[in-house]
């Protein structure tokens, strides 16, 4: 391999760790913005711009490792052909599902329209690790 090729898969692990670092971070965000108590404004306020601070950011690191995913398929075509890599860009939109989903939520909590419970969230939390945990897998094992 190329090392152009190396240093173009270096950095899309890099750009999809830090964006699933805040799909990780967020959602806890919203279990202890579901907690919070009425009357706790300041709480409120500060774990809001938390939030929308995080949002962004995994925005941007969102796309240079959409990206660069993409270079490596058109550009090298790895994975072309492979039963593995369909069900990774499967799991890539619902990835891209989710953090849209994250932002609805987040604007829920913006509206005061947040109808649901810190349970859902950490429940809720789980699913990004799930969805990183098996793209990983089908990485590094390519079962079919």
């Amino acid at each position: 391999m190329s090392s152009g090729y190396l240093w173009v898969k270096a950095f899309h692990i890099v750009f999809v760790a830090s964006w699933f670092a805040g799909l990780f971070y967020l959602p806890r965000l919203f279990v202890n913005l579901a907690m919070v108590p009425a009357d706790s404004h300041a709480e409120r306020e500060r774990l809001l711009l938390m939030a929308r601070k995080l949002y962004r950011f995994s925005s941007l690191l969102m796309v240079p490792a959409l990206a660069l995913g993409l270079w490596l398929w058109l550009g090298w075509g790895v994975g072309s052909g492979s039963g593995w890599l369909h069900a990774k860009l499967a799991l890539v939109l619902g990835v891209i599902g989710y953090h849209h989903v994250c932002r609805t939520l987040l604007r829920s909590f913006e509206q005061f329209d947040n109808r649901r419970s810190h349970r859902w969230f950490r429940v809720f939390n789980e699913v990004s690790v799930l969805l990183f945990a098996t793209m990983v897998v089908l990485v590094v094992v390519k079962p079919f």
